[in-house]
């Protein structure tokens, strides 16, 4: 069994592999002979305490990832957030290799952003609004920021502190220098090209006639029942794509505009279907898109087999 230490897998993902492996992952997620499962939600004997199981299966590899939130680890000097990937051996049915991935996680839950901006986006995008100044609000810049001309963030936090220092760390993530600044909700919106949403809330970060016409969103924090960052009044006028609709209509943010959707007044498309047409998923500049990651196992599955290909 190979087994790869957070350590080493810290020092071999990029930003351009995670790329890659979520565009592979989001069209195989559309691809025949796929299969992804349920998802698995569960708690520690402290309820605060979360972790989730995500599996699937393609024609060529098999396996799933256990993601965990421990919500005291940062007074132990511990990140709240860690992540094993495990795949399988399908001849025999034993774990072939497992991968320590939560620094690999960020860069993957960003990549999904990217790749779904890289044809919803207009591509002139130059100022992003992002919501929730943690560790992945600062991954989901850099990704952008790789496709994307950015040139200004507007952070919006609850604590205004976090945002110092974040213009110095993205500029090492992002590999050039861009303007931050913080800023409340509605100057966000209002001045934003592209709006990311990345926190745990459980109620609309914004208001929807904020957002202008051409806006991108988005919305990377719902992963389970009850969370929501964006209006539904919003939603269920813009063009929405996801990486899993079946997914994201239960546990992910388009579940609070499903039965628009199940009714038909709501169109939503898997992200997976635009990649694979070769076609862009924007019709106009003055559209709005709204893309939901909820998180599908196959994009730790394709970085988990990057990550093995690149150590050696």
């Amino acid at each position: 069994m190979r087994f790869i230490r957070e350590e080493e897998s810290a020092a071999l993902v990029t930003h351009e592999m995670a790329f890659e492996a979520a565009r592979e992952a989001l069209i195989a997620a559309v691809s025949p002979g796929t299969t992804l499962f349920p998802a698995v939600l569960g708690h520690g004997t402290d309820t605060a305490n979360r972790f989730s199981i995500k599996s699937g299966t393609t024609a060529e590899y098999a396996g799933l990832k256990v993601g965990s939130f421990w919500h005291g680890n940062p007074e132990k000097g511990l990140p709240r957030h860690n992540s094993v990937i495990l795949l399988f051996d399908q001849e025999v049915g034993r774990i072939d290799t497992v991968i320590e991935a939560g620094h690999v996680n960020a860069y993957r839950t960003a990549a999904a952003d990217a790749v779904a901006a890289s044809v919803l986006a207009r591509p002139d995008c130059a100022v992003l609004a992002l919501f929730g100044a943690g560790n992945q609000g600062l991954f989901e810049c850099a990704a952008l920021a790789r496709i994307l001309p950015i040139r200004e963030v507007r952070v919006v936090a609850r604590d205004p502190s976090k945002v110092a220092g974040f213009a110095d760390r993205l500029q090492v993530q992002a590999g050039r220098a861009i303007a931050v600044t913080a800023s409340t909700p509605e100057e966000a919106c209002r001045a934003a090209d592209v709006i990311v949403t990345a926190t745990p809330s459980r109620a609309p970060l914004f208001d929807a006639e904020w957002v202008r016409p051409g806006t991108h969103l988005s919305a990377m924090g719902a992963d389970a029942k009850g969370k929501q960052e964006m209006p539904p009044a919003l939603l269920e006028r813009a063009s929405l794509f996801c990486d899993l609709p079946a997914q994201s209509l239960v546990m992910g943010e388009f579940q609070h505009v499903a039965g628009s959707v199940q009714a038909g007044r709501t169109r939503l498309r898997a992200i997976g279907e635009v990649l694979a047409s070769g076609e862009g998923g924007r019709t106009s500049r003055e559209e709005i898109t709204a893309f939901d990651s909820s998180g599908i196992a196959l994009q730790d599955l394709t970085i988990a087999r990057a990550i093995l290909a690149k150590a050696g």
